[in-house]
């Protein structure tokens, strides 16, 4: 099967995911306290984030997803043009597809040409050459790289990598040889505390947990097998909020996506430490069956409810998010249990008259 065939693939087998999905995830096991004066006047309110030296006008993006065909050539380019209006950063899809050929670099290049003054992120897998992941920044003139793991997707993948013990060597050496930043991201299946950690001492300046609750590779993978044999890797891997409950105290920034299905789990993931938060499958679902004016609309909203959902809780930034209180319920309690992760502190974060003082404005 050819490389653009095997994209193609991979947005129908994650649209029809996208159409059957239940619609619920573990951000349905996090809550907010509702304090009922700590609500802000709205032009007080900012959407701008920082994280390792980067600056975002707001705490969104479009993360990964495709090129490499012509069809997702034209899905590249509505994308980029949803992110050049809308004011959103994107990355592209796996590049692997242009390094086994060359010809199909304008599925990807039009990222930036439809794009020229947005921040834009390549995207390389862990095995990439140095040489490799500098081609992906130039063709793209990357503001920074991602490097994705994937090794629940390529177990059940039948022309899949089987051999991991070389990625973290190779992620320093591309971390030291690319000139930009470098985020290390899942593609679905999380990041754990320990690989967070883990991050720092390899040069990544980031790290994006991916979790468990969008689109499902290993299912996609599987769906690609003559005989789907590995059914039970479905569902692989810890939830997106699982995991940003896991890094609490991480000192690496980090980012979140994976099953945000709307302005409120965005503000859930900053409220558990996200410095921003990105989709893809809603994103690519809302461009393929609306148009690419119905996705630059839907980000737009997106953003300005944002903005209201931070007015009503008294958070002028995303980062004031991390001192409103929450509550962890469910499997996801469990979870954190079972890690020796303390939640009562997250459900008790202004309760100090100092606190909720500043978080209200009150001089009081």
């Amino acid at each position: 099967m050819s490389s653009a065939q095997r994209k193609d693939d991979h947005v129908r087998l994650a649209m029809e995911q996208q159409h059957a999905h239940s619609g619920r995830n573990q951000f349905d096991e996090v809550s907010f306290v509702h304090h009922a004066l700590a609500g802000i006047d709205r032009p007080q309110v900012s959407l701008a984030t920082e994280f390792a030296g980067i600056s975002w006008p707001v705490p969104l993006y479009i993360n990964a997803m495709t090129g490499g065909s012509a069809m997702t050539g034209r899905i590249n380019r509505d994308l980029a043009v949803a992110a050049r209006e809308s004011g959103v950063a994107i990355a592209s899809g796996s590049m692997h597809a242009y390094f086994k050929d060359p010809s199909c670099a304008d599925t990807f290049r039009v990222l930036r040409e439809e794009n020229p003054h947005g921040f834009v992120m390549a995207n390389v897998n862990a095995t990439a050459s140095v040489d490799n992941a500098r081609r992906a920044v130039d063709l793209l003139q990357a503001d920074a790289l991602q490097i994705h793991l994937n090794t629940a997707q390529e177990t059940p993948m039948p022309e899949g990598d089987r051999s991991f013990a070389s990625w973290p060597a190779q992620i320093e050496r591309i971390a030291a040889g690319v000139g930009v930043p470098v985020i290390v991201k899942e593609v679905g299946n999380g990041l754990s505390r320990q690989t967070l950690l883990a991050l720092p001492a390899l040069g990544v300046a980031a790290g994006d947990v991916s979790g468990r609750g969008g689109t499902d590779f290993a299912r996609i993978e599987n769906g690609r097998r003559e005989h789907a044999d590995y059914a039970y890797l479905h569902d692989w891997g810890q939830s997106t909020a699982a995991c940003l409950l896991d890094a609490q105290d991480v000192a690496l920034p980090v980012l979140a996506s994976g099953g945000v299905r709307h302005p409120l789990d965005v503000a859930r993931a900053l409220a558990l430490g996200a410095r921003a938060v990105g989709s893809s499958g809603g994103f690519l679902r809302t461009l393929l069956d609306d148009g690419v004016e119905a996705l630059i609309a839907k980000i737009g909203s997106w953003l300005d409810q944002l903005a209201a959902l931070q007015t009503m809780l008294g958070a002028r930034t995303p980062a004031d998010l991390t001192r409103c209180d929450v509550l962890v319920s469910g499997e996801l309690r469990a979870f954190c249990a079972d890690r020796g992760i303390d939640t009562r502190h997250l459900a008790q974060r202004s309760t100090s008259i100092e606190a909720l003082n500043e978080l209200t404005g009150s001089t009081r």
